[in-house]
């Protein structure tokens, strides 16, 4: 009489190997509409657009079949963002502020297809001429500073182990730097080429990796600068990252510098929305939190990464064009409006 006024007794919980367990603790994709999957095909080749990381709930519907917690996403999620149709690269970016191991490299190169590349970040204690407080300020100038030695077994070592020929590019970002380093410049570029020259060429093991300086001073652009700049990068077979921040010249103001290095592969990383400004980051992590729609559209910078896109790929270098939340709000959606645009063709160079 019981069981039939109260019900069957609740099943205890499948074991924690089960499949059903495996089941409800994975991130599944979302399905794609028709629009997408057709769009997907006609992109280039050589063409591979993503984003900064991929742990937002927020893109529930876009990129997730669901909204999962964002420490699920960081640990399961990769897989699920890299069967969206136009999903071919990632910027991985927790290794600037911490080392990534090989065996980390290699579990993440086992969550992707065999044509997806990663973008990754040198770790700060290379890159950034400070050693930094946990608020972000300068206290002293770091030692390792563009340590040839430290960038060898940090970051270029482990990643090419780790990743093998899924390595698109090795992003030496420079942070932005103190006063007299801005006024010596010069020496500053002969310890990046010291440290470019020294790393392990890549393409043995990555045919399609590149090494990639990205930094946040407008004065690495100088007109008079730019030429010894261009020669350094052409030496070590590195080449310029896009930086779209707003900290920095417009997209049409780097161009120049990348023409310099050509024939090469493009690298850009689409980071801040210059309607926010140089420091406007937070402002715009709040302004376009949970980052699930487009909000301020940066139709200079689509038009002009498109055209630039169809020009690289067209010649058969690669691109690899990463974009942030922080761009126009969501960047799976300006990573689709960018496929749009290309989709679209012809273009001009």
């Amino acid at each position: 009489m019981q069981d039939t006024l109260f019900g069957e007794p609740p099943a205890p919980p499948p074991p924690a190997d089960s499949p059903a367990r495996q089941r409800r603790s994975a991130v599944s994709p979302a399905l794609p509409d028709a629009a997408l999957q057709a769009l997907a095909p006609t992109l280039p080749a050589r063409a591979r657009l993503g984003t900064s990381s991929w742990t937002y709930p927020g893109w529930a519907g876009l990129v997730w079949d669901a909204e999962y917690p964002d420490a699920q996403l960081s640990k399961d999620g990769l897989a699920a963002y890299a069967q969206h149709p136009l999903m071919r690269t990632v910027s991985l970016d927790r290794g600037f502020y911490r080392p990534l191991t090989e065996g980390q490299y290699a579990r993440y190169a086992a969550q992707v297809p065999d044509d997806f590349r990663f973008v990754v970040k040198a770790p700060c204690h290379v890159t950034d001429a400070l050693v930094r407080d946990e608020d972000g300020r300068g206290r002293q100038p770091n030692p390792a500073f563009l340590d040839a030695t430290l960038a060898t077994q940090d970051f270029v070592a482990p990643a090419l182990a780790g990743l093998g020929h899924k390595v698109g590019a090795l992003v030496f970002q420079l942070s932005p730097m103190p006063r007299h380093l801005l006024h010596n410049l010069p020496l500053v570029l002969q310890r990046l080429r010291t440290l470019l020259l020294a790393q392990p060429p890549l393409t043995p093991t990555a045919p399609d990796g590149v090494l990639a300086v990205e930094v946040r001073d407008p004065e690495w652009l100088d007109p008079v600068f730019m030429p010894e700049l261009a020669a350094v990068l052409r030496e070590a077979g590195a080449t310029w990252c896009l930086c779209l921040h707003a900290k920095m010249p417009r997209l049409a103001e780097q161009l120049p510098l990348l023409r310099r290095l050509w024939p090469g592969p493009m690298v850009c990383r689409w980071n801040l929305n210059p309607l926010h400004g140089a420091h406007g980051y937070e402002d715009a992590r709040k302004e376009y939190s949970p980052y699930d729609r487009i909000h301020d559209v940066d139709h200079e910078t689509r038009a002009l990464l498109v055209r630039t896109i169809a020009g690289v790929t067209g010649a058969g270098q690669n691109a690899y064009v990463t974009i942030s939340n922080k761009a126009e709000g969501c960047a799976p959606l300006s990573v689709r409006a960018l496929a749009e645009g290309l989709a679209a063709g012809p273009h001009t160079k």
